[in-house]
């Protein structure tokens, strides 16, 4: 049994137990990937600054997203196909995220579906919607939601159109994987991955294969993802789309303060810092780079939450330190269900944990509400080097 004290412990698993295909799909940018590379590299440049002689006794890591308390203010974030990552893994990462008390939410390109997800879980999940041109399907899967007492609507607002992923396209990414001979010969080395499969009937995109019209199975299902991401969503379509969801509405794919404001002044509950974790535009911002911006453009007037590059407890440290409210993991989480399923969740969570209650610490902190500047170190030019309006 490996020993695993880091997230990159996890990755080093997850890449050897999971289809190539897979594997790049979650670990990989769009373009030259300068973006994805940025948002942990920039989360390097960070330091923590470390005081002494103080009482580190009696720490309190807990808190609140969006009004529903947390044990630590780190969620699950939607990742697409994770159920492809190792079977039924959508169920496995909700049911280890509802034991851990944090939130998880279910990718509208998921594999097991929403009502999968809720058969196996008691307390609420968050959905994630794609807003497709197919208005009766957006209806419909919005009253799933609903009916599978979703605590929130995590609305994403950065892919209207789809981002190139080179390597995705190189290994001819599908869900299930075409039986090419390299395919073949990728599977035949990934015993375990490939038996989890072999006992599961989730295989397909759970949520459109049967509810979308014209979508009957994989071959059709395709095609008309293609087509589908609605390149019209405009800020009179979210407003449309909060009236029909009624609850708490969370918006995600914030990268610029103008975006920011406009989100604060539309009434949504949270905003989420995020580049898509360098899978749409590359050459963007990081998303640590970018958050300090935000925050000061919407001061309190609604929760900042930030997502891309968080692969440990001291990332997410920092992104509290820089004015977060809450941070949201995807790779992170997946390298442990890659490596270990169910399992391998509750490890990426408690590596976090234990990375993120030793560093408020050592940083002289007892309650992680109290974080803030006074705990980090920022390097001259880190939020101005490239001036933003």
């Amino acid at each position: 049994m490996a020993v695993i004290t880091s997230i990159d412990d996890l990755k080093a698993l997850h890449r050897a137990r999971t289809p190539k295909m897979f594997y790049d799909y979650a670990e990989s940018g769009s373009y030259t990937e300068q973006t994805f590379r940025e948002n942990t590299t920039d989360f390097a440049k960070l330091k923590l600054r470390q005081k002494v002689a103080v009482d580190m006794t009696d720490r309190k890591l807990a808190g609140d997203m969006v009004g529903m308390p947390v044990t630590m203010p780190v969620g699950l974030a939607p990742v697409g196909m994770t159920g492809m990552q190792h079977a039924d893994g959508e169920i496995h990462a909700a049911r280890a995220a509802e034991k851990f008390g944090v939130p998880y939410t279910l990718s509208t390109m998921s594999i097991c579906s929403i009502e999968d997800v809720a058969a196996h879980t008691t307390q609420p999940f968050m959905f994630q919607l794609y807003v497709m041109k197919d208005q009766d399907f957006l209806a419909a899967i919005i009253e799933r939601a609903k009916a599978a007492r979703c605590s929130a609507l995590v609305l994403t607002l950065d892919l209207q159109i789809l981002g190139q992923r080179h390597k995705d396209l190189k290994n001819g990414l599908t869900a299930p994987p075409k039986m090419t001979l390299p395919t073949m010969l990728d599977l035949s080395t990934r015993w375990r991955w490939g038996m989890g499969m072999l006992k599961t009937k989730r295989r397909f995109f759970g949520n459109i294969v049967g509810h979308a019209k014209g979508v009957a199975d994989t071959s059709s299902l395709m095609d008309w993802t293609a087509e589908q991401f609605d390149p019209k969503l405009d800020w009179d379509k979210v407003a449309r789309i909060r009236e029909m969801w009624g609850g708490k509405l969370i918006l995600k794919g914030i990268l610029d303060p103008e975006d920011a404001r406009i989100a604060a002044d539309f009434g949504a509950d949270a905003i989420i810092v995020s580049n898509h974790g360098g899978r749409q535009l590359d050459g963007a911002l990081s998303s640590i780079r970018m958050l300090p911006h935000i925050v000061k453009a919407v001061g309190d007037q609604v929760e900042v939450h930030m997502d891309s590059g968080i692969r440990s407890g001291q990332d997410v440290l920092k992104a509290l330190a820089m004015g977060a409210h809450a941070t949201w993991i995807g790779r992170a989480y997946i390298h442990g269900l890659g490596a270990m399923g169910e399992a391998g969740v509750t490890r990426a969570l408690e590596v976090i944990r234990k990375e993120l209650d030793i560093s408020m610490a050592l940083c002289g902190e007892r309650d992680l509400k109290n974080v803030g500047p006074q705990n980090l170190l920022v390097p001259k030019g880190f939020t101005d080097e490239y001036p933003i309006a």
